[in-house]
């Protein structure tokens, strides 16, 4: 990996926390490829990136045509070098991983794109035709991005509508700056704009318009706003001041971060500094909230997990990041009230052991008798997962089918959705996943998109 920053260093501020490679060091990293027949790093990516070539074209120096491969089937890689679990994906299934010591795929990338960025390679939409059909998308996360950059090259008129007042969705308001810094993400909004996508601010489905509406304004319809309601535990004492979910925690951080005045955060309802803070879940959502409350002055971070480290959903690495920062990990414990009169003053837990595996494949976890136990905590933050918000309510379209999760049932395919012209890609249809699937789900609606037009196209001319 590039060279990281000192923990006590990393610890004072959101930058963040991996310096940018040399080019020496990243030809060097690039070159260790072994170009293997079969390219499992490839494979286990979900946008299919073509990590070899470029790692080849890297290796020789060829940066500018590296980075016209990678963004060829990632319409946002300087992000997915960032946020990406490569230690679960292209790293994890490198052929000459020992002791995960494998090509370090996520920082070369970065590194690839950053170096786009500086040079002026990066360029907007210049689509050699304008075509008349707009395409109406709801959700300004990674998805809608995707779907906007493909999209729009191909010519089309793109509106990006979505609720909050920046682009970026989740990898604004949800991810910390220590593993996304915002401009990141701000020059790729940019870009799009550059490029002739318009974006349509505060904005929010069903309630400025309905999906109704939109429809008759547009010859196409992407739904990829997200799942956003949070997950909760019905536990005692979980309505008391300091019980928190971590939506809100990390997005009062984020636009403090921003500049913006975040009231929760200076009253201290959503700020760490000085207390003892404790985080339920074992995702990277929980590592954003342990490393933030660090770097927010916290007394103490202690994060509650039921499983064992080899359980945990979230990314070793990230883990590993968060222990050198001083998170104090309390594996397999769980809680089972809040304690506190109004005001939360710590968390009844339990300890807990993996039992027998369950129809997953997963060890379940289950209660040690008698081995209560009270932790210290002045804020809980519950990272617990997301649930999709009730979609044909809120957009008033009743006859939008959903699945027995609540998320929009769309074709695995084509990505449509039980109405003609509406296509629904990202967590809204596979629940609460990983930034790069968005992506990859936009970028194949994309084509779906122009494929249905077309052929509307066609039909309509005969």
């Amino acid at each position: 990996m590039p060279t990281k920053r000192g923990a006590d260093s990393r610890r004072q501020d959101f930058n963040e926390i991996y310096e940018e490679f040399k080019p020496e060091s990243a030809a060097e990293q690039a070159s260790r490829c072994s170009q293997c027949g079969i390219p499992f790093c490839q494979v286990h990516c979900p946008v299919q990136n073509n990590i070899p070539d470029w790692l080849n074209l890297t290796a020789n120096g060829r940066l500018e045509e590296a980075y016209e491969l990678s963004q060829s089937t990632n319409s946002l890689p300087e992000i997915c070098g960032r946020i990406c679990p490569q230690d679960r994906l292209c790293e994890g299934s490198c052929v000459i991983e020992k002791g995960f010591d494998s090509v370090t795929i996520g920082a070369v990338e970065k590194y690839i794109t950053d170096t786009a960025w500086e040079n002026g390679w990066v360029k907007p939409a210049n689509p050699a035709s304008e075509k008349d059909q707009s395409i109406g998308i709801i959700g300004g996360g990674p998805g809608g991005m995707a779907a906007a950059d493909l999209l729009r090259r191909k010519g089309y008129q793109v509106h990006i509508y979505d609720r909050y007042d920046r682009v970026g969705g989740l990898l604004v308001y949800g991810i910390p700056g220590f593993k996304l810094e915002k401009d990141v993400v701000e020059r790729r909004a940019r870009l799009l704009e550059d490029g002739g996508v318009t974006f349509h601010m505060n904005f929010e489905v069903g309630k400025d318009a309905t999906l109704e509406e939109l429809r008759a304004k547009h010859d196409a319809i992407v739904v990829a706003t997200g799942v956003y309601k949070a997950r909760d535990i019905s536990l005692p004492g979980s309505g008391q001041e300091g019980v928190v979910p971590a939506l809100s925690y990390l997005t009062a951080s984020n636009r403090k971060g921003l500049g913006d005045e975040v009231p929760e955060y200076e009253n201290g309802t959503l700020n760490a500094d000085g207390k003892n803070v404790v985080v339920i879940g074992g995702g990277d959502t929980a590592m954003d909230c342990v490393r933030t409350a660090v770097r927010q002055g916290a007394k103490s971070v202690k994060c509650l997990y039921r499983r064992d480290r080899k359980n945990m959903p979230g990314s070793l690495r990230e883990t590993q990041n968060a222990e050198e920062e001083g998170v104090e990990f309390v594996w397999l414990s769980a809680p089972k009230a809040f304690l506190g009169d109004g005001k939360v003053t710590g968390v009844k837990a339990i300890e807990m052991h993996l039992g027998i595996a369950d129809a997953t494949g997963r060890q379940v976890p289950q209660e040690i008798e008698g081995s209560e136990h009270d932790i210290p905590a002045d804020l809980v933050i519950k990272a617990l997962g997301f649930d999709p918000e009730d979609i044909p309510t809120l957009f008033g379209a009743p006859e939008l089918e959903v699945s027995r999760w609540g998320t929009i049932d769309a074709d695995p395919i084509t990505k449509m959705t039980n109405l003609d012209g509406v296509f629904a890609i990202g967590d809204i249809v596979r629940g609460a996943s990983l930034v790069v699937w968005a992506i990859r789900d936009g970028r194949d609606a994309a084509v779906s998109i122009d494929e249905y037009l077309q052929q509307h196209a066609v039909a309509k001319a005969s």
